[in-house]
């Protein structure tokens, strides 16, 4: 088995997920990575919706994008999160993607919250059609503290088993609070 990173395991499940033609959110764009895989899985007929409030994200995500050949399928957003409602009508998206914390690279003090993080996962909820996935990546720790991903988890736990299939994972022996990846599927 691979030495999977975070982002690497929950690409995986994207890649099951996402086909041509699909309407996908990368809810925190950051340097572009997941944008680039929704936009090349969801193809030319797909749309991806990427959103970041720091400029430097959108700039790092169109260069990458453009240095990977990916289609025009793409709209790159300077919002927060919590907008993706304005662009995506309820139970139309495949795919939502999430990582919180900070931009890698970027200012530390900018990070994800977690009162707009948990309004943007309901909101994100309400855009999944069935059989839809929302995936999280939370980071925590030194910097970024570990209030939002204590609310985060406190959020899922309470989402009701008729409607969504909650499945979190964690990495039980890396050192220095190591990320928690779940997956998020809407029955």
């Amino acid at each position: 088995m691979r030495n999977y990173q975070i982002t690497e395991w929950v690409h995986h499940f994207i890649r099951e997920q996402v086909q041509p033609g699909d309407i996908c959110i990368d809810a925190t764009m950051g340097n572009g990575n997941d944008t680039v895989l929704l936009s090349e899985l969801a193809g030319e007929t797909g749309k991806v919706f990427a959103f970041d409030i720091q400029e430097m994200a959108l700039v790092h995500t169109q260069e990458k994008l453009c240095r990977k050949g990916c289609v025009s399928n793409y709209r790159l957003l300077l919002q927060s999160h919590e907008c993706m409602g304005q662009y995506a009508s309820e139970e139309s998206v495949s795919c939502i993607v999430f990582n919180f914390g900070y931009l890698p690279g970027g200012d530390h003090k900018k990070a994800t919250r977690a009162d707009s993080s948990i309004r943007a996962i309901e909101e994100g909820l309400k855009l999944l059609k069935k059989k839809g996935l929302m995936t999280l990546c939370i980071y925590s720790g030194g910097d970024s503290g570990f209030e939002e991903r204590d609310e985060i988890l406190g959020f899922i736990h309470r989402l009701d088993s008729r409607k969504y299939l909650v499945i979190q994972s964690e990495y039980i022996n890396r050192p220095n609070h190591p990320p928690i990846p779940v997956l998020i599927v809407k029955l």
